[in-house]
């Protein structure tokens, strides 16, 4: 498993403001929009393509177009759903699918209660996209249920991790073709399982259930 912290002063200064608990819900959404655009390039260096040649105003030239099967971006819900918006932006041909899977507030491990996804993810290359790496439970349930449906390399992206959450997922994947790419590594876990200093509940902020 590989792990990529971005370093990018842009990255981290929309982070201070989507840390701050004053930030209102309209501008959460907007940053984290912006922040996903931006963290998809790094998690986007090795996407699949093939060679082509094209006929310019002037001459021809060689280049290249993604490869077939296309890639797969799987939102964890709910608020998954608010990354989506800023990939699909740089991969508009991309597939869509859809994994519900939440975290049980007692015992912190994950439930999936809906799957949107294609039955049959032979060759695929599939980002995951979930705003924040806690426990690592959430991730570590939808990485084995893609992997089941047949998918050959999965990155992940989220906004922010806590230490006790990557190495939760090194240790369940191991040498698997898996990548995680955060925005920042925090950290740590707080007794709830939040992430310290972490964003708080990130759900709640972007859909205004936190104001």
């Amino acid at each position: 498993m590989r792990v990529h912290v971005a370093n990018h002063p842009l990255i981290t200064h929309k982070l201070t403001i989507l840390r701050d608990k004053d930030t209102p819900s309209p501008v959460f959404r907007l940053l984290v929009e912006e922040l996903v655009t931006l963290l998809a390039y790094e998690a986007t260096r090795e996407i699949r393509v093939d060679e082509v040649t094209v006929e310019t105003p002037v001459s021809k030239a060689k280049g290249v177009k993604l490869s077939k099967p296309r890639p797969i971006i799987v939102p964890i819900l709910r608020a998954g759903l608010g990354m989506l918006e800023g990939i699909v932006k740089l991969l508009p041909s991309a597939t869509v699918g859809f994994l519900g899977i939440k975290r049980d507030e007692q015992t912190l491990l994950p439930e999936t209660y809906a799957n949107r996804l294609p039955d049959d993810l032979a060759g695929r290359q599939v980002f995951i996209i979930d705003p924040m790496l806690a426990t690592g439970g959430t991730l570590i349930d939808s990485i084995d249920y893609v992997f089941e449906r047949g998918a050959t390399e999965i990155i992940c992206i989220c906004l922010i991790g806590a230490p006790e959450g990557v190495e939760a997922v090194k240790n369940h994947v191991g040498d698997k073709n898996v990548s995680i790419v955060l925005g920042a590594l925090d950290e740590k876990l707080n007794e709830k399982g939040y992430i310290v200093p972490g964003l708080g509940d990130a759900g709640d902020r972007l859909y205004g259930l936190a104001d």
